[in-house]
């Protein structure tokens, strides 16, 4: 789901650039306030992770790439969006400048389309279904926020008339969905492991943890 430079013009990547970047201050607004000598270590664990899981990717015809996110699964164990929006952003940020993964100019729409997207919608697709199971809020979670962030990319490409619409959001739309049930699984089977051994991990659990 990463958009090299030259797929969208400056001024749509400048104007996600400055989304992100409010996106950004208010990410580490929350972070200074929430974060402390116990949750700084698990956050750094839980980057690493999608660090790793986002490495692999699948070139998609008429798109970008195809990989996981991981911006739903750090909303959940952080209680926040807010945690999700600051991860994909720092993990966005290394890949961009060290690894040449992502262009610099579209690094806002990343950081937008996998941070910021990802986060909120996974967050409260968790929210509403957690009262029915964990495990299911937590892949649902997961699914929703890689299949809505890969249709959001594929809009913003269409604007940029760098794909048409109908085969972006054919083939983001489908690479997408197909890679969400591995996102949502490793989603659901993480939340469900931490909330059986170590529930106090994971502030936003509320005692549902069946």
């Amino acid at each position: 789901m990463h958009i090299p430079d030259g797929f969208l013009p400056i001024w749509e990547a400048g104007l996600l650039w400055l989304v992100s970047l409010v996106c950004i201050g208010l990410s580490l607004k929350w972070a200074s306030k929430e974060m402390n000598e116990k949750t700084v270590p698990l956050f750094a664990a839980v980057a690493a992770g999608i660090f790793a899981i986002q490495a692999m990717n699948i070139p998609i015809p008429w798109g970008t790439s195809g990989h996981m996110g991981g911006a739903a699964l750090a909303s959940i164990i952080f209680d926040s969006p807010w945690a999700g929006v600051l991860m994909l952003a720092l993990v966005l940020i290394v890949q961009g400048l060290f690894f040449a993964d992502g262009g610099i100019l579209a690094m806002g729409a990343n950081v937008f389309n996998m941070g910021i997207i990802g986060a909120f919608v996974g967050y409260y697709v968790f929210k509403s279904l957690k009262k029915v199971n964990i495990a299911v809020a937590a892949f649902g979670a997961g699914w929703f926020a890689l299949f809505l962030g890969a249709i959001v990319c594929a809009i913003e490409m269409a604007v940029a008339g760098t794909f048409p619409l109908d085969k972006g959001l054919q083939f983001m739309g489908l690479y997408h969905a197909a890679i969400g049930f591995i996102e949502g699984g490793i989603t659901a089977v993480v939340i469900q492991y931490i909330s059986s051994v170590r529930p106090d991990l994971i502030k936003g659990l509320g005692g549902n943890n069946e």
